[in-house]
């Protein structure tokens, strides 16, 4: 019985990874909890075969985490939990209280790169280097975990998440959902190749800088059609349309929004780009990009040095340099169409071996029984 403690269950990189384990529990014999506030992905944990328990684990005042605290630790004795697993701060430090009354295992997945700019945030993100163990989701945080907390190596176990290669997969992506997008998106009759930028809409996601490595490319006279994808604050988005028009790039940058379906996204792409300007816990988007074999860009920093294997798969630039974006661009496009299949079949090698949600997922059942002493029935062993 595997309890999973987040504040919502909205759009993001926490929610997926709870999402994905519940799956993962279900089909290895177990039972599945998710303890949250709701949200808009909250139905789909019935959907997979678990059991959703409503609470304000969102909230941050000290008596709610307080409350919560004695809400869990009933739920665990109710319904016989054997380990919780936070992944998030707030909801982490009632779990972590709870745990300490019920003497459950206690696990928890350090998904970012916490802030520390504020007196006592560095206590206050500690709660997720409590763990026993603390999954790091890169090596990229493992190192900075063990460095700001102090955490002992034997505390610490580095689990990447996962691309969902069933969907995530060229072959899985049919004819007509493809054609579906690039009508939607005016692509049709477009014979230009397509750069993409997926992300939300925020300025370290490094819109930015690809408008301004498209201006570069513009005056060079290499053409493209430059798709950022993703939703975010209106305020941002129109400061990027703004700097589109100044730049006289209407005809080539387009903001399209958010899309349900990435995996017909990327099936579009020439080229995929991950351009943030602060360093990635992991970053999705570039081992989903090489499932769907297409070449990666990538800033050198952060988890993209784990998935982007320059000069196999992709290529790193310095963040926030437009310029090195626009060379590396201008590069990936001259590709021959045997050169992009070449470095597209290595990056789907890539993800296959290292990046794959069922290894992600295997790897935490591991974790889940190590932790409890109590193996799930359906869990098969995993290749190292």
């Amino acid at each position: 019985m595997v309890l999973q403690v987040v504040p919502r269950l909205d759009t993001g990189g926490v929610e997926r990874g709870t999402l994905e384990m519940v799956e993962a529990v279900v089909a290895a014999g177990g039972r599945a909890l998710v303890a949250s506030a709701g949200g808009t992905l909250a139905g789909r944990v019935a959907r997979l075969g678990g059991t959703l328990y409503p609470m304000n684990l969102a909230s941050k005042n000290p008596f709610t985490l307080w409350q919560n605290a004695g809400l869990l630790a009933r739920l665990v004795r109710e319904e016989g939990v054997a380990v919780i697993h936070a992944r998030s701060r707030a909801p982490a430090w009632s779990a972590w209280l709870a745990a300490q009354r019920t003497g459950v295992a206690f696990i928890t997945t350090y998904h970012g790169v916490y802030r520390e700019n504020l007196p006592l945030k560095r206590a206050y993100n500690a709660v997720m280097a409590r763990g026993r163990p603390t999954i790091a989701v890169s090596t990229y945080v493992r190192d900075l975990v063990a460095l700001r907390h102090g955490l002992a190596a034997e505390h610490l176990i580095t689990i990447p998440r996962g691309a969902d290669l069933r969907v995530f997969s060229e072959d899985a992506v049919g004819d007509a959902r493809t054609v579906g997008l690039a009508e939607a998106w005016g692509l049709v009759d477009d014979p230009r190749p397509v750069v993409m930028l997926a992300g939300r809409l925020s300025h370290w996601k490094g819109q930015a800088v690809l408008i301004e490595a498209a201006a570069a490319l513009a005056r060079q006279g290499i053409e493209a059609l430059f798709l950022i994808v993703g939703d975010g604050r209106e305020r941002y988005r129109r400061a990027l349309e703004a700097r589109i028009s100044a730049l006289a790039l209407e005809a080539s940058v387009r903001l399209v929004g958010g899309c349900q379906d990435m995996a017909a996204a990327y099936k579009l792409a020439s080229v995929a780009v991950s351009a943030s300007t602060e360093p990635e816990a992991f970053g999705r988007v570039a081992i989903e990009a090489q499932a769907m074999a297409r070449p990666v860009i990538a800033t050198d920093h952060g988890g993209a040095r784990e998935t982007v294997a320059p000069g196999e798969t992709g290529w790193l630039v310095p963040p926030g340099d437009a310029d090195a974006l626009a060379a590396a661009l201008a590069e990936a496009l001259a590709l021959s169409p045997e050169a992009r299949q070449r470095i597209g079949a290595a990056g789907r090698a890539r993800v296959e071996g290292a990046f794959s949600l069922e290894r992600m997922q295997q790897a935490t059942l591991a974790v889940y029984a190590q932790a409890t002493g109590q193996r799930f029935p359906g869990l098969p062993a995993l290749d190292t």
